[in-house]
């Protein structure tokens, strides 16, 4: 019964972030992350808080977004899930990025990279999405020869995927 209340509240809560109804999704994903914490650290709790991480970026509570992207992070190396761990770490570099931390972004960045360029079942999407994140923040740092190497990546891996708008952002950010 849990399980499927958890799996309901998560849905719930995805399906009200979709619409912008971003306190109701807050308010079930909130729910997921209490009902998960209760049978102690697993994957179903790092889903449940990214999803609240999500929502609180969504609702530009980055500082609250950053904590719980915090404790995702740690209970996903916990339960040994490299690949949630370098996609939450991913997360943390966006918002420190957006928040001017800068090196730690970069940190960051760089855990995230390095798991997605040796695991095996890593997605090309995801390893794309990191490497232009990195990419943003090189530029945002004024290191725009790195930036562009990673613009140029992103690009390449955007482009294999077939996803335009990622090409297309990439192609902008290199005629500048």
């Amino acid at each position: 019964m849990k399980n499927s209340t958890i799996e309901q509240l998560g849905q719930e809560a995805t399906h009200a972030r979709r619409e912008g109804r971003l306190e109701d999704a807050r308010l079930s994903a909130e729910k997921a992350v209490a009902l998960c914490r209760e049978a102690g650290p697993n994957q179903k709790l790092v889903r449940a808080l990214m999803l609240l991480g999500q929502i609180e970026r969504d609702t530009a509570h980055r500082k609250r977004a950053l904590k719980v992207y915090e404790e995702a992070a740690i209970i996903s190396r916990e339960v040994d899930q490299p690949l949630r761990f370098a996609h939450t770490v991913r997360h943390l570099a966006d918002l420190h990025c957006e928040l001017g931390s800068l090196n730690l972004a970069e940190r960051f960045y760089n855990e995230s990279l390095g798991i997605y360029r040796r695991e095996r079942d890593a997605t090309p999407v995801d390893l794309a999405n990191a490497v232009r994140g990195y990419a943003i923040m090189k530029d945002s740092a004024g290191a725009t020869e790195q930036a562009r190497v990673l613009w140029e990546e992103a690009r390449s891996l955007y482009s294999a995927l077939g996803v335009e708008a990622g090409v297309n952002e990439c192609n902008a950010r290199l005629s500048n």
